[in-house]
C-alpha cells in the first residue's frame, strides 16, 4: 500500500525491481488516512508507504508494523504550483508573509488536500499558518483527494494555485513551482516504510530491502525525492 502522490516513482520502481529478477508486485494506491485504516481493518497488505510520520504512527502505535523494519525512506519540500504561464506568478521563490498569494488565487481557489487529516494538507496549512497566510485562504480552499489531482486541477486550469509536495510538480506539463515553503514553517517532511505485521507474501522482504536500496534511491531521485538512507 502506498500514497497516491508516489505512484509515478513507485510503478517505476517496481519495473525496475522486475527486470532485476524481483517476483510480482502489485502496488495498491490510495489516500494516506484511508490506507491507514484499511490496514487496521486489516486488508491485504505487505507493506506501507505513508505520505507522512504520523499515520505510521498509528499503525506502530496499534501494533500493526512490524516496528524493527520501519525506515524513514524519502522527503522533498512543500510548494506551491501555478501554471507554467502564469507571467505574473513568481517561480520557485522562498515564501514569505509578504508572497503574493491572495494576488495569485485572484476569484479562484487554492486547491490543497483535507487539512484535517491529509499528510500534504495538514502540513500545507501549518506552513501557510506559520506565515500568516492562512487567514487569507481559508474560505478559497478546493479539497483534492491526493497531492497528484491538486496538480491536474491547476494544469486544467480549474484552480489558479495548489499546495503540494515538490514532487507532484515534477515533471508534470503545463506547471511550474511559484514558492517553496522554508522548512521551519512546518513540521519536517518524512515518507516512512515498513513491513506490515500480518505479512505474509514470499517477496515481502525480498522487495522492502529493494525498496531501500541504491538503485531505487535512483529511481525516486529522478522524479525529485531526496532519499534519507537505506541499505546499498
Amino acid at each position: 500500500m502506498a500514497a497516491f502522490t508516489f505512484k509515478s516513482a513507485l510503478d517505476e520502481v517496481v519495473q525496475v525491481y522486475k527486470a532485476d529478477g524481483g517476483g510480482d508486485v502489485v502496488p495498491q494506491y490510495g489516500m494516506t488516512p484511508m490506507l491507514a485504516k484499511q490496514v487496521e481493518n486489516l486488508a491485504p497488505a505487505d507493506i506501507f508507504l505513508s505520505a507522512d510520520s504520523n499515520w505510521m504512527n498509528y499503525l506502530q502505535d496499534h501494533g500493526l508494523i512490524r516496528a524493527d523494519s520501519r525506515v524513514d525512506l524519502l522527503t522533498a519540500d512543500l510548494v506551491l504550483v501555478t501554471r507554467s504561464d502564469n507571467a505574473t506568478a513568481p517561480t520557485a521563490v522562498p515564501i514569505s508573509r509578504d508572497y503574493p498569494l491572495q494576488k495569485m488565487i485572484g476569484d479562484g481557489r487554492l486547491a490543497m488536500c483535507d487539512p484535517a487529516d491529509h499528510p500534504a494538507g495538514r502540513l500545507g496549512r501549518a506552513g501557510l499558518e506559520r506565515l500568516g497566510l492562512w487567514q487569507e485562504v481559508v474560505d478559497r480552499i478546493a479539497i483534492a483527494e491526493s497531492p497528484p489531482a491538486a496538480v491536474v486541477l491547476v494544469a486544467r486550469g480549474e484552480a489558479p494555485v495548489a499546495v503540494v509536495f515538490s514532487t507532484d510538480a515534477t515533471g508534470v506539463s503545463g506547471v511550474k513551482v511559484a514558492g517553496v515553503f522554508p522548512k521551519e514553517s512546518h513540521p519536517p517532511i518524512v515518507f516512512p516504510a515498513a513491513i506490515l505485521r500480518d505479512s505474509h507474501g514470499a517477496e515481502t522482504a525480498r522487495f522492502f530491502a529493494f525498496l531501500t536500496s541504491q538503485k531505487a534511491a535512483a529511481v525516486f531521485e529522478r522524479f525529485g525525492y531526496r532519499p534519507l538512507g537505506g541499505s546499498p
